[in-house]
């Protein structure tokens, strides 16, 4: 492979943004390395039953590149999927693309400021910036349960959907209730002759607002500027949903309030409401939406296990209680290995040192872009810029934006490399801490894939999302040192 100027790492919605925002600016010289053999990334590898955006599309899409075309409010995976691909059509991007090409190592050349990528294919060559688009949920993670390798059955992650596997008529098992289990189990409840559904902490959930975009909301989205003012407004809306996270927990008990009301809706029993009413402050976990997961549960065949799993066997799986539940398939919806996606990668920066010793006090980048020591290396959706209240993709643009700056004042300052200075990314993580620390994360009981493994929040942003577009806006030359200018 010839040498590019700048290598993007994925082909989602991050690694598609970044290209199409480098050829706007007449920059061509560039490959986009993805490890399957399509694009897509998220909504590519997802293609559980029921599987849909919980944010509404007109703002989970680059603001860029509005579609009116969206059939519903909260679209299905096959249509964010179709949608990535016809931007990488329009933006002419699959020249650029390099399929079943997986990056197995990342190296910083000190003399000659110049990283070299490595592949899974034993492919090695030189690049002068790295953009790592890969994102935190790709990394499908299991629970440690005795026995797990023993289960003679079908046996499958939500992430990689088995749909050979027909849960038809069959006893389902289903560990975990996150994000995902909530919009596959009413599906799997209406097919399968048993589903267990098996609960280890409830999540809040509240209504989701989705209908069709149809008729005059159809119309109004294909005029000019409709499009815009619908994601204007969803904007704003889903804006004031981070005041419980940015400023009190206490705020929080309007959101708690709207779950409660729904789960009583839609749970007349008030036993099974125990069950499924959280002990945690609202916000600690991601909320969830549905309005058809608490009936799914309330169903003759469907059952809710809240004691913990101690021992998978050949064809079934006993609880806490000692019960044993005969089962012939289990579906695993348990998230994913968000920490360990960045801190695992196999990157080695200036004067040899590990990502790894960079991060050895935990996982941390400067506005969770750039990181001490590892020059020309951007990360795109890095820690603490997820969301719990708004559209990921927002956070994207303006990560964009602010590495498009930076590769501008290298071509300014004719430098070769630039080095975020370590006092700088100091400074902004104890900032960041400091806030961290008096919000719903840091509340007690509170555990979530969010936190690290000393209980820190290592993944989302604790403000307001015009807050990191202000503040990401321009590059400050001051918080970087130059290499070789």
């Amino acid at each position: 492979m010839p040498s590019p100027g700048v290598t993007i790492i994925g082909s989602g919605f991050a690694g598609l943004c970044m290209a199409i925002k480098l050829k706007e600016a007449g920059y061509h010289d560039f490959v986009i390395l993805e490890k399957a053999g399509e694009l897509g990334g998220t909504w590519r590898d997802n293609t559980y039953p029921g599987c849909a955006c919980d944010v509404p599309s007109p703002l989970y899409s680059f603001s860029f590149e509005l579609n009116p075309g969206w059939s519903r409010l909260f679209s299905p995976q096959e249509e964010i999927w179709d949608y990535l691909r016809a931007c990488a059509r329009k933006y002419d991007l699959e020249p650029h693309l390099r399929f079943g090409t997986e990056v197995s190592g990342l190296e910083y050349d000190d003399e000659r400021a110049l990283w070299r990528v490595s592949t899974g294919g034993g492919e090695t060559f030189e690049t002068h910036a790295v953009v790592s688009g890969v994102g935190a949920l790709h990394m499908p993670s299991f629970p440690e349960i005795p026995g797990r390798e023993r289960f003679t059955g079908t046996a499958f992650h939500s992430a990689r959907w088995d749909h050979s596997a027909d849960p038809a008529g069959k006893r389902v098992a289903v560990v975990g209730t996150g994000a995902s289990a909530v919009q596959f189990v009413p599906v799997v409840a209406e097919q399968a002759s048993r589903l267990t559904v098996f609960q280890r902490t409830p999540p809040w959930i509240q209504p989701k607002p989705d209908l069709p975009i149809a008729g005059r909301l159809k119309r109004a989205m294909e005029t000019p500027g409709g499009a815009r003012l619908l994601r204007d407004a969803v904007y704003w809306l889903l804006e004031t949903r981070a005041v419980g996270f940015t400023i009190d927990p206490r705020l929080m008990k309007v959101h708690q309030a709207m779950a409660e009301r729904h789960l009583a809706r839609q749970v007349p029993d008030p036993g099974m409401r125990a069950k499924l009413t959280p002990d945690y402050t609202i916000g600690c976990k991601r909320i969830l939406l549905s309005n058809d997961y608490y009936p799914a549960l309330t169903r003759d065949n469907v059952e809710l296990v809240t004691d913990g799993i101690t021992e998978i066997r050949e064809r079934s799986i006993v609880d806490a209680a000692g019960r044993e539940h005969e089962v012939d398939m289990i579906v695993y919806g348990t998230g994913f290995k968000v920490v360990d996606a960045l801190n695992e990668q196999n990157i080695v920066g200036r004067n040899g040192v590990k990502i790894q010793d960079a991060w050895r006090d935990g996982v941390e980048a400067y506005y969770g872009i750039t990181t001490a020591g590892f020059p020309n290396l951007f990360f795109l959706l890095g820690p603490n810029t997820g969301l719990g209240h708004s559209s990921v993709v927002f956070m994207i643009e303006s990560q964009v934006r602010y590495v498009m700056d930076c590769l501008r004042l290298l071509s300014r300052t004719r430098a070769k490399a630039l080095d975020v200075r370590p006092a700088a990314q100091r400074a902004f993580n104890d900032r960041l801490r400091q806030r961290l620390d008096r919000l719903v994360w840091n509340e007690g009981g509170c555990t979530s894939w969010y936190l690290d493994e000393h209980g820190r929040n290592r993944t989302l942003w604790p403000g307001f999302t015009f807050e990191y577009w202000a503040r990401t806006r321009k590059v400050k030359p001051a918080a970087y040192e130059l290499i070789g200018a």
